[in-house]
């Protein structure tokens, strides 16, 4: 970290070494094949990506998040993990760090053809009603893309509560954000 205000990065390497060895460990274990999420065009499939990475949370969660030293930050750094495995080599993960400067928390570059496509990956943890989880992070997502002139953006939430419904995740399987905003 840096000697002086504000909290930050001593160098900007830093910012994509250190969620890379905070994630080291999963991205060894995690079995992407890069191919599968690559379009015709050579472009990135992130729908494909993102519906993949629902799934494996799904069912391996528990697991996973334990393994982190940062628990409440560990559904993040799994995300970051699994998409670390499908990019790498292929694109880039610039990471938010300055939490409540208005950035994304993850956007993604990634080379088609003569283009460059962007995607901008935000992340919630629900602490509050689930529908107000997702219009703060809806808004603030379409704003990123905004800004960035992104491709596409997601919101992920991740519900860490037991008493959480299966009826809440078919609503949102069923909402019609659900897909590339």
């Amino acid at each position: 970290m840096a000697q002086n205000p504000p909290l930050r990065n001593a160098n900007p390497i830093y910012a994509d070494v250190i969620p890379r060895v905070l994630t080291d460990s999963a991205q060894d274990e995690l079995a992407v094949d890069r191919s599968t999420y690559v379009n015709g065009r050579g472009g990135l499939d992130m729908l494909r990506l993102i519906g993949d990475f629902q799934q494996f949370f799904r069912e391996n969660s528990e697991i996973w998040t334990k393994r982190f030293a940062y628990s409440e930050a560990g559904c993040q750094l799994l995300l970051q993990a699994f998409l670390q495995r499908a990019i790498s080599g292929g694109g880039s993960i610039e990471r938010e760090y300055g939490l409540g400067k208005m950035r994304a928390d993850l956007l993604i570059r990634r080379p088609a053809g003569r283009d460059t496509q962007f995607f901008v990956e935000e992340c919630k943890l629900r602490h509050k009603s689930l529908e107000a989880t997702i219009a703060e992070g809806l808004m603030q997502t379409v704003r990123y893309m905004d800004r960035c002139g992104a491709t596409a953006g997601h919101l992920a939430v991740f519900d860490r509560s037991a008493k959480r419904s299966r009826g809440a995740e078919q609503a949102l399987r069923e909402n019609p954000w659900r897909g590339e905003t």
